[in-house]
């Protein structure tokens, strides 16, 4: 049985509010981006929140990352990470982990669905990679999330629909509802869907 992580990140890495000798400054151009990031589209609004912030108080909470045979690989705090860039900061705080590529899913995974709030497409690919990468069953991401497994099942259900659709989906152009219903519709000659035509 995978372990349940349901309370949220803190269940797996506590946060960080004191200075700690674990936290360290690397250079921001050592750090890569991680491919097990589950979230695909960027929140500009949060983005130049962070950034103001930032200029205000500097990073609060430093970065999770894991060391790679050159630099470090990103594990949590992508948006601070980005913010920080924008910035042209030459520096970042950080706490290095040893983890391996299914703890990093894991981490990216709760911290967006706690933190961030991943769109519904975002999360069924992540629940497809836990599944098809690291043979997670459906009861296995219902108990490590917190979540019925009829929930897991009906959001992988969406990937189903075509690429139109999730696009729609991804844009809150239409609510998981209405995608899910339009799982038994026939997409013949189908144009980009919208809230008024749902």
């Amino acid at each position: 049985m995978k372990r349940k992580l349901g309370k949220g990140l803190q269940a797996l890495i506590p946060e960080i509010k004191t200075p700690s000798k674990e936290v360290q400054k690397v250079k921001i151009e050592e750090i890569k981006p991680s491919p097990y990031q589950p979230r695909l589209k960027t929140d500009e609004k949060r983005i130049l929140e962070l950034m103001n912030s930032i200029r205000e108080k500097g990073i609060l909470q430093p970065l999770i990352v894991r060391k790679k045979e050159t630099g470090f690989e990103l594990v949590a705090g992508h948006r601070r990470y980005e913010a920080a860039k924008r910035l042209n900061l030459k520096e970042v705080p950080v706490i290095t982990k040893e983890l391996t590529d299914k703890e990093v899913l894991e981490i990216s995974l709760i911290e967006n669905l706690h933190r961030e709030n991943l769109n519904p497409i975002e999360e069924a690919k992540a629940f497809k990679r836990l599944i098809e990468e690291f043979n997670y069953t459906l009861e296995d991401i219902a108990h490590f999330l917190s979540k019925d497994k009829s929930t897991i099942s009906n959001t992988l259900r969406l990937l189903k629909l075509p690429s139109i659709i999730q696009k729609s989906l991804e844009e809150n152009k239409i609510t998981p509802g209405h995608a899910r219903a339009l799982l038994s519709v026939s997409y013949t000659h189908l144009t980009l869907p919208t809230t008024e035509r749902v």
